[in-house]
């Protein structure tokens, strides 16, 4: 059996859409991050996006843990000419909708679709599955891409995957069997 540990990285304290920007985390509260760090497995690989604000997270819980190359496939959804952006500075806000209310194909102009951003954390989960099989995978990353892996979990919608919450420096624990995955925490706070 596989056991997946998604953790959020620290927050940025952003008020918009940040996706592929390389905004850090605020990492100040070192007492958080060591309950985090030590309610993980020690045995357990670290790998993360290759965003500052998750590898800077991931350094910070790794510990004596075998630390991997980032994945830049685990970067957050990419957002393109909304990136940074409110809610409500969007021009075209029947697309801004649509992309909320009905994840799927819809994509921001320059960005990516919630079909293309679960296709990129897949392979990549499928890469950590393949490498370390077996093993306990602590991944830290971000909101849109843990909700691809709490969607495949509970065999549910996009829709309703964004229903979740997914705090920041939250464990979301996914577990792998010969059937398929289940979901034993979201957005557990240590």
């Amino acid at each position: 059996m596989s056991r997946f540990f998604w953790v959020r990285h620290g927050p940025t304290h952003a008020k918009s859409m940040v996706g592929w920007s390389d905004l850090p985390a605020d990492l100040s509260d070192t007492a958080q991050l060591a309950r985090l760090s030590a309610a993980l497995p020690q045995e357990a690989v670290v790998v993360s996006s290759d965003l500052v604000r998750a590898s800077a997270t991931a350094d910070a819980i790794a510990a004596t843990r075998q630390r991997l190359p980032h994945d830049p496939d685990l970067r957050e959804i990419h957002f393109g000419d909304w990136e940074l952006a409110r809610f409500d500075e969007v021009e075209d806000q029947e697309r801004l909708r649509a992309y909320w209310d009905h994840p799927g194909d819809v994509r921001p102009p320059g960005g990516e679709s919630w079909h293309e951003v679960s296709a990129r954390v897949e392979r990549a989960v499928d890469r950590l599955l393949t490498a370390h099989q077996g093993r306990d995978i602590i991944a830290v990353a971000h909101f849109g891409v843990i909700l691809t892996q709490v969607q495949k979990a509970l065999s549910i919608g996009a829709y309703e995957a964004f229903s979740h919450r997914i705090d920041n420096l939250s464990v979301t624990e996914l577990h792998r069997d010969g059937v398929g995955w289940k979901a034993l925490r979201i957005n557990h706070l240590p």
